[in-house]
């Protein structure tokens, strides 16, 4: 219903913001990183939107990144995990190292975020492990990352490289746990998700 909110900072609250747009106050709830980041009271700022209708409940969730309402989706798409559970792990790590954990299935890591047990951590690996499109893998790092080698193979190989570097990696790094697991791959997901497993240790 609402993709987006423009408008000013009315309030900034634990766990929400209050935005005025064109006179109308909307109470959005937000993970710590977000509020965080959010510009303080009196000042414009857009978050992106997702309307929580419940029997007993409207709620909006609002997010000052694209990537990051749509992992928030993923998230809240895992059996047992709920909005509030799903700002709470957004809030517990960036991005990047959250979509990091659930691609290596670092289960450790997950568990840390406040209410996750190890059964959802778990969960939330196994099933979102394969949800991440490559596009989203880079995205969630920055757009700056270059490919190690010209040569875009069609097996894959030259996307793994620029994704694994767009999650930080240099270059050498990407290149030698591509090199490593290239042998156990399927495909290109596969590349990334053996890479990132390797590099993990």
């Amino acid at each position: 219903m609402y993709a987006f909110l423009e408008g000013e900072v009315a309030e900034k609250g634990f766990g929400e913001i209050v935005i005025n747009v064109g006179g109308v106050g909307y109470l959005v709830s937000c993970s710590a990183n977000t509020l965080s980041s959010c510009p303080q009271a009196g000042e414009r700022v857009k978050i992106f939107t997702y309307l929580s209708v419940r029997e007993d409940a409207m709620e909006l969730f609002g997010f000052l990144t694209k990537s990051e309402k749509d992992m928030f989706l993923h998230l809240v798409s895992v059996s047992g995990v709920g909005s509030r559970t799903a700002l709470g792990l957004l809030g517990a790590m960036p991005l990047r190292d959250l979509q990091l954990a659930i691609l290596t299935e670092d289960i450790t890591a997950l568990s840390r975020a406040p209410g996750i047990g190890k059964k959802t951590a778990q969960r939330i690996a196994l099933e979102l492990k394969d949800k991440f499109t490559d596009s989203e893998v880079a995205q969630n790092a920055g757009k700056d990352a270059k490919p190690f080698t010209a040569a875009a193979a069609d097996d894959g190989t030259g996307e793994a490289l620029l994704a694994l570097q767009a999650l930080g990696y240099t270059p050498q790094e990407a290149a030698r746990a591509v090199s490593a697991v290239k042998g156990e791959a399927k495909d290109q997901s596969d590349i990334i998700r053996l890479a990132l497993r390797h590099m993990a240790g």
